[in-house]
């Protein structure tokens, strides 16, 4: 077509100029001497007319490009075989398609342990996204562990249908970068990535460079994401329920149709149950099982219940690799001595830092420490960096941490192969363990609840440093002479054990650094006086009485855990950290105590507390003091206080004050106590996050500034819990300075039946990082915001530039502004108020620009809002 609209305007063109020929002699005047001026004006349009369809052809032959490889679609945006929709990241799957929606987000980040399922979410997020034409192009690039540039920048290449001839990575580079240019809106997946990225070293533009263009990542490591990538919003992945587990292993197992067996049925469902939630292992292990018989089924339920101490073989082979290639790539010995050290902490799937620490300090892992202290702050970074590795979890209990049945497996098989260590659980201990070729390389035995009926005389261990022993039978004996041939024992854990007396030969373990002997009945320990090396004793939950005289000699005793003792009578000195539950102890004791510098003690009942109860050198502690606090809640801070005292002692005798920073502060039934700030701590309690009063009918106010000084009131406080405070009349009475209450983010108020208002105008102003308001029940609350005026409009002067030079004047209240911002506040509860008539009656404007949730109910006086 556009060949023969050329041909047409030339062969015009051409007449045209032949015409022109012609005529020109027609069209001369004066015998030729002159042109005629008419004629030359006429066919000088008729020429200008006849050009612009040249012109225009002349531009529609214009390319910019010859042309583009013809890029079939991709196999894996045509095909979701094998994604499945699981509840459980539902929600996860929205959050990421919202975040890739949203114009001010460049980057995304997706993380979790290896074969969890991150790879194939983002494909079905890519096939999502580009058949609702959220992307007009999606690239999707398999990261290597050690990344090839060129390899990766073909891989992009490929994906657009471009042809790299350039040979430099720069090169290409640049022609990568051109062609995304092109296109207005291009998601880029990078997936599993292990290290940091150059994005533009690859050729990706991104940010201000090209608005249209998102990069979304995968990776195990969160800390990947964030620190070494700058991703904007990263997503954890996390484990498949049981029933979502047991769907898949059903789907995979589905084309041999062989779970319909009967005999298969209920080793189906436990073979499921062991792959705990994580999709490589049911797939792999489910795909391996189809055709296979009963005897192969039951094989493979044995072989992920005692996984293979050398190597990786079998249905768990696929699982286990992967974990395996995440642990070869922790960075420093001491990141994978303290996960294999984990996986040897029992077998309950929660463990404790405490826990960690008294075995991580046997065991020398923590280099260079002095204190307990010191152990602690070296070992949460190590666990927070295995927890963003996605090799330990979160634990919904504070203080503690998770493990993967899988990730233990491969951790106690990678342990076994590297290090000789012997673990068996829940199963009868084979009599290979006692082979003398085994025992003689082994550094680490750990048996849990282990049908053990009886034990050699002597176990020789000569490179043994870790034992951990649970029996099934607590009545299990150990011979006098077990430990004698342990000489480089570091770490000795008996726990569930009657221990009459302890064997003989537990003076020999001169290297002894971690002796527990939890949950054990125990008699004559006298012998524990020996172990001169000894730094930790735990004897929690045990039903000791009295501690030998003996233990006074452990000069280098660090920590004494004796939590929920019950029957315990007596303390002993020079401890430098001590866990006490539920203790009968002398609490007179605890005074003595000068080298204590971490404190874990519930003491229920008491009526009486001595003066100087507590050291002042406490770094850490979780101190209850009352019947009623629950010992196992959740703890968020390292400085913890629950009072519960009907007299007046904890003033008169200090016990608040006494206490250096405390962060997290509980009081209950305080008597004679009005005001909490100024009676309990005149400096404005500078480090506390979080306060709670409650059973308290002597106060009258939370805060109560002396002689109009402006009071510096609780400037690091997140969160304040009031309740049941019957004659509370104000929670701030006076002037605070602008640092008061600047972090607070929840307030909860209930049943304070005297309280007319939460928080004065002037206060609110300063609540940026407020998100929760909660008030019930309070039958006086008339507004939620006071009408007291703000102190700068009556008597604050200010300096005005004016044409006549500077002059001071007044700001008044008219000058104020009137307009408040909860800029974070997200839900606004205010139920059952009587006489609540409105949030604030001053001519305020409040906006809410966060606001998810707006609760108003049982408020009758309520006409408007404000």
């Amino acid at each position: 077509m556009l060949k023969s609209g050329a041909n047409k305007i030339i062969d015009e063109a051409v007449k045209s100029i032949e015409g022109a020929d012609r005529a020109k002699i027609k069209n001369q005047c004066f015998k030729g001497l002159c042109p005629n001026l008419k004629v030359q004006y006429q066919l000088s349009e008729k020429a200008a007319r006849e050009a612009k369809p040249v012109a225009g052809l002349h531009e529609t032959g214009k390319f910019h490009k010859v042309s583009y490889h013809i890029n079939p679609e991709k196999i894996w945006l045509t095909l979701s075989k094998g994604y499945q929709a699981f509840d459980s990241r539902i929600s996860t799957f929205k959050d990421i398609t919202n975040a890739l929606s949203n114009p001010s987000v460049d980057m995304i980040g997706i993380c979790g342990m290896g074969g969890i399922g991150k790879t194939m979410l983002v494909k079905e997020i890519a096939r999502q996204v580009k058949g609702h034409k959220l992307f007009d192009e999606v690239v999707f690039v398999d990261v290597p562990q050690i990344p090839d540039i060129k390899k990766m920048q073909g891989q992009i290449a490929d994906e657009l249908g471009l042809f790299l001839c350039e040979e430099s990575e720069s090169g290409r580079a640049r022609r990568l970068y051109a062609r995304m240019k092109e296109e207005k809106k291009i998601l880029v997946i990078l997936d599993d990535i292990w290290a940091r990225l150059d994005l533009e070293t690859l050729g990706i533009p991104l940010g201000d460079e090209h608005k249209g263009c998102k990069v979304l990542l995968t990776s195990r490591s969160r800390g990947v994401l964030s620190r070494e990538m700058d991703s904007e919003i990263n997503f954890l992945v996390g484990i498949l329920s049981q029933e979502e587990s047991w769907s898949l292993f059903q789907k995979m197992v589905a084309e041999g149709d062989c779970i319909r067996n009967h005999d298969l049925q209920s080793l189906a469902v436990a073979i499921a149950k062991e792959c705990a939630g994580l999709p490589i292992a049911i797939v792999t292990i489910a795909k391996a099982l189809r055709e296979e018989n009963l005897f192969e089924w039951k094989n493979a339920l044995l072989e992920l219940k005692r996984p293979s101490w050398r190597n990786f073989s079998g249905v768990q082979a696929a699982a286990c690799s992967t974990i395996e290639l995440s642990f070869n790539f922790l960075t420093g010995e001491d990141l994978k001595s303290t996960l294999l050290l984990c996986s040897l902490m029992g077998y309950t799937y929660h463990a404790s830092m405490l826990d960690l620490l008294k075995y991580g300090m046997g065991m020398g892992l923590f280099k260079d420490v002095n204190t307990m202290e010191e152990a602690r702050d070296r070992a949460c970074p190590l666990v927070h960096k295995l927890k963003a590795c996605s090799l330990l979890l979160d634990s919904h209990i504070s203080e503690m941490f998770a493990m993967h049945d899988i990730v233990r497996d491969v951790a106690i098989s990678i342990a076994s192969r590297d290090q000789h260590v012997f673990t068996m659980r829940n199963h009868v201990v084979p009599q290979e363990w006692l082979d003398k070729d085994t025992l003689k390389f082994c550094t680490a035995i750990s048996l849990h609840k282990c049908d053990v009926n009886e034990l050699p005389e002597e176990l020789e261990c000569p490179q043994l440093k870790f034992f951990y022993m649970y029996p099934k039978d607590p009545a299990l004996k150990i011979p006098d002479k077990f430990f004698a041939g342990m000489i480089e024992l570091r770490v000795l854990d008996l726990t569930k054990m009657h221990l009459l007396s302890l064997p003989s030969s537990l003076h020999l373990l001169v290297n002894l650094r971690t002796l527990c002997l939890d949950q054990s009945v125990l008699g004559d320990i006298a012998v524990i006086g020996e172990l001169k090396q000894l730094e930790i004793l735990s004897l929690s939950s045990s039903d000791i009485e009295h501690l030998p005289r003996e233990i006074g000699r452990l000069s280098k005793l660090r920590l004494l855990d004796l939590t929920n003792c019950s029957k315990l009578k007596s303390i002993p000195p020079n401890v430098e950290r001590l866990n006490i539950e539920r203790s009968n102890a002398s609490l007179d004791e605890l005074k003595h105590l000068s080298r204590l510098t971490t404190l874990e003690i519930h003491i229920q009942g008491a009526k009486i507390l001595p003066r100087g109860l507590f050291s002042k050198k406490l770094e850490r502690y979780k101190i209850l003091i009352g019947d009623e606090w629950d010992w196992h809640g959740k703890y968020e801070t390292s400085r913890t206080l629950k009072l519960m005292l009907n007299t007046r002692t904890c003033l008169e005798n200090g016990t608040i004050m006494q206490l250096k920073g405390i962060e997290d502060l509980y009081l209950g039934e305080l008597q004679d106590v009005k005001n909490v700030l100024n009676e309990l701590d005149a400096e404005g309690f500078l480090q506390l996050k979080h306060l709670h009063v409650q059973n308290s009918p002597y106060i009258l106010c939370i805060v109560d500034s002396v002689e109009g000084v402006a009071c510096d009131a609780f400037p690091l406080l997140e969160s304040l819990f009031l309740h049941n405070l019957t004659n509370l009349e104000k929670i701030c009475n006076g002037r605070l300075t602008a640092a008061s209450f600047c972090n607070l983010g929840i307030i909860k108020v209930g049943n304070c039946n005297k309280l007319k208002s939460i928080l004065s105008v002037s206060i609110a102003r300063g609540l940026q990082q407020l998100q929760v308001i909660d008030v019930t029940e309070c039958k006086s609350m008339e507004v939620i915001l006071g009408t007291e005026e703000e102190r700068i409009s009556s008597n604050q002067e200010i300096e005005l530039i004016t044409p006549r030079g500077i002059q001071k004047c007044s700001l008044t209240a008219e000058a104020a502004t009137n307009e408040i911002t909860f800029s974070k506040l997200k839900s606004l509860s205010l139920s059952y108020l009587p006489s609540l008539t409105s949030f604030c009656l001053v001519n305020y404007t409040f906006r809410f620009p966060s606001l998810e949730e707006l609760t108003v109910r049982g408020c009758p006086s309520m006409k408007i809002f404000s």
